[in-house]
């Protein structure tokens, strides 16, 4: 059984924009957006899931070149983050 966490990721999962590429072993990041979704609500930002990102990667790959504050990406990287701010508040609609 999974619990109220594991729920939620699995719904931000399911709710992603048709095409959005998911990272390998990505079950914890979710988690981690699930947590987002609890605490900030509608107020969630692309930032706040860059950091959430930031914070998966670098269990994954501490060297990852894009583990850095959001406003020093480049727009083609944080573009990136925007399908998963869209499924957070997709989400946050039909919980």
């Amino acid at each position: 059984m999974k619990n109220y966490l594991q729920q939620d990721a699995e719904l931000i999962k399911q709710v992603l924009p048709g095409g959005t590429s998911v990272p390998d072993n990505a079950d914890s990041l979710f988690v981690i957006y699930a947590v987002l979704m609890r605490a900030k609500g509608s107020d969630v930002t692309a930032s706040d899931v860059h950091d959430a990102w930031s914070a998966w990667m670098m269990r994954q790959d501490p060297s990852h070149e894009a583990i850095r504050p959001y406003e020093e990406l480049d727009s083609d990287t944080r573009a990136q983050d925007e399908p998963f701010l869209l499924a957070i508040k997709k989400a946050l609609e039909v919980s």
